[in-house]
């Protein structure tokens, strides 16, 4: 049996609710966004979505999603062109050395790239558009091409309905291979509130084998007991060396903004940024236990809105 299928009908009969929603996920391009975003956010929150006075974390991003326009966002989410907007806020020695840039990936000059490198497409989400090399020589150039373009086809504003993306103009670029002192390039990502930092997670064991882990901390880096989508690390999280400077970099990249995501990376003594994330897990992921959905959702002041 292939495995989609397997997962399909594991996913029926143990998460119903789960098949729904990746039914809908797939299949809802003709629903309105604001129905779509009532149905997913049901279905994979297991409570109505409350638009008209939200109060939850998680209802303040949709809320943003379907009523708040800002231009100078889908910039912002662009990943290689974002590079230039930091450089001007806070230096251009926060940002990762750009080692190429291409609109296919059939164009990309790999005579051209050292033996380490890092390829990502500027539009998509996760890992899906991250292609990490260790040693050229090992790389299968056709399967690379064919991944890479299916990431330049995929439009990630329409999973989540999330706007910024879908103006993106999509290129792949090269960046330089950056490792910490771990061993693997550990995510420190910031939850700002027109700019101030109030939350961070770490994001550990991206490169074991296994899945990978998420823990939440407060600006003070005391750990929270917040679980949402992966499970926490068993092994000790340390205090990032340069957390305080990370912090006083998210605050500045995130002034002006209702509430923004800042992925920053350590290595080697330096701070780089990573990206933006406006609407983190698109909102649609429960935090456990479910008092943090309001205890981050009381820091969120929403904006007039500008899209009725």
């Amino acid at each position: 049996m292939k495995r989609p299928l397997y997962n399909a009908i594991h996913s029926l009969i143990y998460n119903p609710k789960h098949f729904v929603a990746a039914i809908i996920d797939r299949m809802g391009w003709w629903l309105s966004d604001e129905l779509y975003i009532k149905w997913l956010y049901y279905l994979e929150c297991g409570h109505k979505l409350n638009l008209a006075n939200p109060k939850r974390y998680n209802e303040k991003l949709q809320w943003l999603k379907l009523y708040y326009r800002a231009p100078l966002w889908t910039q912002m989410v662009d990943k290689y062109r974002v590079k230039k907007l930091v450089s001007k806020r806070v230096g251009g020695e926060y940002v990762a050395p750009v080692l190429g840039v291409w609109e296919r990936a059939e164009d990309i000059e790999w005579d051209k790239l050292p033996n380490q490198f890092v390829l990502k497409t500027n539009h998509d989400s996760g890992n899906n558009g991250v292609f990490i090399c260790k040693d050229k020589s090992k790389i299968e150039k056709e399967k690379w091409i064919q991944k890479i373009n299916a990431s330049l086809r995929r439009d990630t504003s329409i999973p989540g309905r999330e706007w910024p993306y879908r103006d993106v103009k999509r290129c792949v670029f090269a960046e330089q291979y950056l490792e910490d002192a771990t061993g693997e390039l550990r995510d420190y990502k910031f939850f700002c509130f027109d700019g101030v930092v109030k939350y961070l997670f770490i994001a550990t064991e991206r490169q074991s084998g296994g899945e990978v882990k998420f823990d939440y901390f407060d600006a003070d880096f005391n750990h929270l007991d917040i679980v949402q989508h992966h499970p926490m690390s068993e092994k000790p999280i340390e205090k990032p060396a340069l957390f305080d400077e990370m912090k006083s970099l998210a605050a500045k990249l995130s002034e002006g903004l209702p509430e923004v995501r800042v992925d920053l990376y350590e290595v080697n003594g330096r701070i780089y940024f990573g990206e933006y994330t406006f609407f983190h897990h698109g909102g649609m992921v429960p935090f456990h236990p479910d008092k943090w959905d309001f205890v981050w959702g009381e820091q969120i002041h929403l904006p007039e809105a500008n899209n009725l």
